[in-house]
């Protein structure tokens, strides 16, 4: 079934399977409409000569001009061609279908006075494999311009478009999926690029694997737990229901379920545990009530009127609106705070993987987890990599939304920055992603040396990691374990699997 659009109802989960999955798209009725409507009040203010910035007038030195319908027409594609000019390697195909398809649905909330002729246009392009190449340099207002005008270059039959992994010329990539260029008339120009889409297609994306990784750690977490025989007190519901936290709550849900059943977990000696271990559930906590706020904010920006200026019909009439609905701070700030929550997670990861190597932290385990520890370094250089890749997203943590540079001489003189956010928050959740594919290798190998029968949640985890790493009898070659272990964890197999087990975590 194609994803409908209609500028109301695009979810995080439908942005997935159009970029991951290649669903089709499809316009709905009543969005066509609208853009029609709203294509009329362009009209109808260009005949009457009334004045709308870049639409009906030019910009800079002759923003007071009305322009004659040839000038409109120039005018607008010569803003496409300007304004592709970023640089850069180029934003992944997925990224750059979330970008084009976030854009469509706000062109179909029917406010941006564009033709429907090229919102079909682009949701075919899409439809029939044309992926453009963008660049990802953006200063995130007025919009993601140049990266969204380089992708726009392909509706022209210019620019770069991926067909498959083929990179071809825009006119190619369209004669390939039988599709002929068109042109952009008046307002069709700023339309297509003037919003923050590459920051909310990139954030909606990271906001689902996100979800993934910090429940995917919840497993992992629980690994170390059983490895560690931790003091199951912590986990209790009635310490977290007290502190009030919904995400906390939840967290210790998860590691409940995650353990029970295990017979490794039982009458310990000690008190308490160390803060990694015992704190997780209010750590992680903190993170997955960040991640909901993070994805009420992406999921209002990919269903928003984020366009300038904004053509409304009104009954008979209609409202000409100018104003800054491009600007990405409002989706820059919580993607800031997702770089933050996730990096915690990577670092709180690697505090219990450090317990589970050394001998003088990981309850009578051998030495760096390896019989013959001397003789073998065994699990010990993982834990060097983990550190370093923590200390990465430390330095990537430095927020870049408050980074703003002026811009056109200083009329845009405050910018969000919010696609560099968005940039470094994905290297962030893939250096997690295999901060806690260590920690996940490293409890495996634990759980084998503790023997003992673990949690049903636990151990349908290890069953997962066994099945793509073996166990370490002896050094060899780690790095293949880790790359291989990282990409399971991002697929999220751990957590489907244990999820079909014990059902769906919170």
């Amino acid at each position: 079934m194609p994803v409908e659009l209609n500028g109301e109802t695009l979810t995080i989960e439908k942005l997935v399977e159009i970029a991951r999955k290649n669903s089709k798209l499809e316009i709905a009725r009543e969005s066509k409409e609208k853009i029609l409507k709203s294509r009329k009040v362009v009209e109808d203010m260009f005949i009457k000569k009334e004045v709308a910035y870049g639409t009906t007038t030019g910009i800079g030195e002759l923003a007071k001009v009305i322009l004659t319908p040839e000038q409109a027409k120039e005018l607008s594609t010569y803003m496409v061609y300007s304004h592709a000019s970023g640089y850069g390697d180029p934003v992944s195909q997925e990224a750059v279908r979330a970008t084009i398809a976030s854009r469509i649905n706000t062109l179909c909330k029917g406010v941006s006075g564009v033709r429907l002729e090229v919102v079909e246009f682009i949701t075919e392009m899409l439809n029939r494999g044309v992926t453009p190449v963008m660049y990802p340099a953006s200063v995130g207002a007025c919009g993601d311009l140049a990266p969204l005008a380089q992708a726009m270059l392909v509706p022209l039959g210019e620019g770069e478009a991926f067909v498959g992994n083929e990179r071809l010329l825009g006119k190619k990539a369209l004669e390939k999926v039988g599709l002929k260029p068109i042109e952009y008339k008046i307002r069709d120009g700023l339309a297509v690029i003037n919003g923050s889409q590459l920051t909310a297609g990139l954030g909606g994306l990271e906001v689902y694997d996100a979800d993934i990784l910090t429940k995917t750690s919840e497993i992992a977490a629980s690994m170390t737990f059983e490895a560690l025989k931790a003091v199951t007190m912590a986990f209790d519901n009635e310490i977290l229901l007290l502190r009030g936290y919904e995400g906390g709550i939840d967290c210790a849900e998860n590691i409940r379920r995650l353990i029970m059943g295990s017979e490794i977990l039982g009458k310990q000696e000690r008190i308490q545990d160390a803060y990694s271990i015992r704190s997780t559930p209010q750590v992680v906590g903190a993170v997955k009530d960040a991640i909901k706020w993070v994805r009420n904010q992406i999921e209002i920006e990919i269903n928003s009127g984020a366009d300038n200026p904004l053509f409304i019909p009104k009954g008979n009439g209609y409202r000409y609106l100018a104003g800054a609905n491009f600007q990405g701070t409002p989706i820059a700030l919580p993607l800031e705070l997702l770089g933050l929550g996730i990096t915690t997670i990577s670092v709180i990861s690697e505090r219990r993987l450090n317990r589970l190597v050394n001998p003088n932290l990981n309850e009578g385990l051998p030495g760096f987890l390896i019989k013959g520890s001397g003789m073998y370094s065994g699990i010990m250089i993982i834990q060097y990599t983990a550190a370093s890749l923590v200390c990465e997203n430390r330095v990537l943590s430095t927020p870049a939304a408050i980074g703003s540079i002026p811009t056109a001489a200083d009329q845009e003189d405050f910018v969000s920055m919010g696609t560099n956010t968005a940039i470094k928050t994905r290297k962030i959740i893939d250096n997690t992603a295999a901060v806690i594919a260590i920690e996940l290798l490293a409890a495996a190998q634990a759980l084998d040396l503790r023997k003992g029968k673990p949690g049903k949640g636990v151990k349908t985890a290890y069953n997962v990691v066994r099945k793509y790493v073996k166990f370490l009898d002896k050094d060899r070659p780690l790095y293949p374990d880790i790359e291989k272990l990282t990409q399971v964890v991002k697929s999220g197999e751990i957590l489907e699997a244990v999820e079909r087990k014990i059902k769906k975590l919170k």
